[in-house]
């Protein structure tokens, strides 16, 4: 995995040193952008304990103001070395630019975030694999962040959100060296805290002005 990732961020890098500079004045229209990226993301503040995740994501830039963002990633949680749980979350997210940023690139782009997935979370006993149970629901997120523009086309996002999931959660019951993994009875809303790191790079315009 670690090694698919630097693959990833090299050929990023590579890219950019090869690509045209963008042009832009006071009057240019950012929005039609593409962007593709990697990330790696880090689960806080979860009942079931600390994660670390890795995915995908591509963005499709609106206007100055506001972009989008499409995104898949994969969580594992190691839940006192008797339970794993993977969580799988596959969404969308609005970005909100504060700052109109009218030239490109600006060093430090701040933005606000927020919208939803769709949350898939399996728990499986590690020593005894057939204890195993998954549900499936959705989730709405919402942070801040901030795009580290290097050069015009490649940035390094920092974002961190709060995600809760509108559905019932999995619960690993460990007593001894017994599992027992069952579902709620009520929707708790629980949630989790997620730091998440991107390398992006624009592609192309869908549209210009």
């Amino acid at each position: 995995m670690k090694i698919k990732f630097i693959t990833c961020v090299l050929l990023l890098i590579n890219l950019n040193i090869s690509a045209q500079e963008i042009k832009t004045d006071k009057n240019t229209n950012n929005g039609g952008w593409v962007s593709v990226g990697a990330r790696s993301t880090v689960s806080l503040f979860d009942s079931d304990g600390v994660g670390l995740g890795t995915g995908g994501q591509f963005r499709i830039q609106m206007s100055n103001r506001v972009n989008t963002d499409w995104f898949a990633d994969y969580i594992s949680i190691n839940v006192n070395d008797k339970v794993r749980s993977d969580y799988y979350h596959i969404g969308w997210s609005v970005l909100y630019y504060p700052i109109e940023q009218l030239h490109y690139p600006k060093t430090i782009q701040p933005y606000i975030i927020a919208g939803h997935c769709f949350d898939y979370n399996k728990k499986t006993a590690i020593n005894d694999p057939s204890i195993t149970k998954d549900r499936w629901g959705s989730a709405v997120q919402a942070g801040l962040g901030t795009h580290f523009n290097i050069t015009d086309r490649f940035d390094i996002s920092l974002t961190c959100q709060y995600m809760i999931h509108l559905t019932k959660e999995l619960e690993a019951n460990t007593d001894g060296n017994t599992v027992e993994i069952v579902q709620q009875k009520n929707t708790s809303l629980d949630g989790h805290l997620l730091t998440t790191i991107s390398l992006n790079y624009k592609l192309f315009k869908l549209w210009n002005n």
